[in-house]
């Protein structure tokens, strides 16, 4: 399945079309390589996704072509943790 429809699919994203910015904006990993919105995912895999203020690193466990309210968990998360951003501090003459 592609990467940008099962981050949708599993409700990681709310829509396909910000999982496909984000993997073209260099975001997404797969199995630590990055990735694009059309890289083939399967279950076992690790992605990781790099949100301004936060980064999300889970495994797939479940796959399914179509939302099922009453499906197992489409993921296990391996870590959610905050990143403050860093400010430029030099000055500009």
């Amino acid at each position: 399945m592609r990467l940008d429809k099962y981050l949708k699919v599993s409700r990681v994203i709310k829509r396909r079309t910000v999982a496909k910015d984000l993997a073209d904006d260099d975001r997404v990993f797969v199995n630590d390589r990055l990735a694009k919105p059309s890289t083939d995912v399967q279950i076992g895999d690790e992605v990781e996704i790099q949100f301004e203020h936060r980064h999300i690193r889970l495994k797939i466990e479940y796959m399914s072509e179509k939302m099922h309210k009453d499906a197992q968990p489409y993921f296990e998360l391996i870590f959610d943790k905050s990143v403050s951003r860093k400010t430029d501090l030099t000055l500009k003459i």
